[in-house]
């Protein structure tokens, strides 16, 4: 489920936020993520994009604490292969 056509324009917009150093996410079972301060607008997305091993935190912390959000190498790998595609737009 990691193919880049099944990653909604959303789910690219919050991979291209994290890969820019402007989100947290909150260490949880299911993280919800910060960016510029403001809570993510879809946090189901966030919660699969961390499922699917996309991004994570970037340490360790207390539950509850927000922390950088970091894209995996998974994560990385997905992002570039999307954007010659968005680009095209």
């Amino acid at each position: 489920m990691t193919d880049e056509t099944m990653l909604s324009h959303r789910d690219f917009a919050l991979l291209r936020a994290v890969a820019s150093g402007r989100t947290q996410l909150t260490i949880s079972c299911e993280p919800d993520m910060f960016i510029d301060g403001l809570a993510a607008c879809d946090q189901n997305a966030v919660h699969r994009l961390v499922h699917l091993g996309l991004i994570r935190a970037a340490n360790l912390a207390a539950v509850g604490e927000r922390v950088t959000a970091i894209l995996t190498t998974l994560g990385a790998s997905a992002l570039n292969a999307s954007l010659p595609h968005l680009n095209s737009a």
